[in-house]
């Protein structure tokens, strides 16, 4: 399972069991969910919303990143943390709001489709 989530990169839960269905058909979706779980609780794995949805797994060791979502086209952008550091200590220095930019993820028009 752990395979399927890295060769996938972000990818829902029916993503992944149908990649995991190709070498192991006796797999199923309930079973995908429990072992997405676990491997969450054991820090393997994060999941993150990109839309209204099922939840997004990716591999925590690359789970360093703000996703930007187009709400036009789709696409789903990966940015450094340190782009919106300036966001961050804004919501820390006048609210006293910690955020956790790991599960960011930022709605707005890309730039192909602004133009």
């Amino acid at each position: 399972m752990l395979e399927a989530v890295a060769r996938l990169g972000h990818a829902t839960p029916e993503d992944i069991c149908g990649e995991v269905q190709e070498t192991a058909r006796g797999i199923n979706i309930s079973t995908v969910y429990r072992t997405l779980e676990l491997l969450e609780e054991l820090g393997m794995v994060t999941h993150t919303h990109l839309g209204h949805g099922a939840p997004t797994y990716h591999l925590a060791s690359e789970a360093d990143h703000v996703h930007l979502v187009c709400r036009e086209c789709g696409n789903v952008t990966e940015i450094r943390p340190e782009l919106v550091q300036n966001l961050v200590a804004t919501l820390d220095n006048e609210l006293g709001f910690t955020t956790d930019v790991h599960h960011l993820t930022v709605f707005g028009q890309c730039r192909d489709c602004r133009s």
